[in-house]
């Protein structure tokens, strides 16, 4: 089988040096650049792993009957924008990650077989000319670590919900509280306040009629 996987990518790696033999175990250490769309690090508009920005694998590689299990940790740093007061921040990620690279069927000949249509189970990932892709796993191993709804800290305090000011900066801001329960008999009063003007307007101008008269 021709492998669609180009050894010259660095998330794709050879399991030849590891071997078949069940037990065999193969330590690596790699940094990579992160990758760009559609294989994002991270969950667009939130936070991510920017490409191109290094990401440092630490991968135990472990031969079994079927195949080859990987567990390693992924470490790179994560850039977005805090929820509560909308500033960029950066925080460090460590992923932790465990995949099993399944050996191919292999025919009577001893050669790989392609699997018929409908056939493969899209769950599975298998090795490809005894190498494998990380990429997808890495990629859902970052996601899965990274905050579904990021803070700069904590006790970030967030923006007034009247003007938009950063409360963080201005811990004393905050706005005269009108209750609700008045708002209505404070606006009839202005109403009536209103009114007995315009009458008292309206009586004076009679009076100024007869005093000419």
């Amino acid at each position: 089988m021709s492998t669609r996987l180009d050894h010259r990518n660095p998330l794709v790696f050879d399991t030849h040096e590891l071997g078949r033999r069940p037990g065999a175990l193969q330590r690596l250490s790699r940094t990579v650049d992160a990758p760009g769309p559609p294989a994002v690090l991270g969950i667009d508009g939130v936070i991510g792993v920017p490409e191109g920005k290094p990401v440092e694998l630490d991968l135990r590689l472990e031969s079994v009957m079927e195949g080859v299990l990987v567990t390693g940790t992924a470490r790179a740093s994560a850039e977005g924008e805090c929820v509560r007061c909308l500033e960029p921040l950066r925080l460090d990620v460590a992923a932790d990650f465990q995949e099993m690279f399944s050996y191919p069927e292999a025919d009577e000949r001893g050669r790989a077989a392609e699997p018929a249509d409908g056939d493969e189970d899209e769950d599975v990932l298998y090795l490809e000319d005894g190498m494998f892709d990380l990429e997808p796993v890495l990629r859902d191993a970052v996601v899965l670590a990274l905050p579904m709804q990021p803070v700069c800290r904590e006790d970030c305090a967030g923006l007034c919900s009247e003007c938009g000011i950063n409360l963080n900066d201005n811990p004393d801001h905050h706005h005269d509280a009108v209750d609700i329960r008045w708002a209505a008999l404070q606006g009839l009063a202005e109403t009536v306040q209103d009114g007995e003007k315009d009458n008292m307007g309206g009586a004076e101008a009679g009076v100024d009629e007869k005093q000419e008269k």
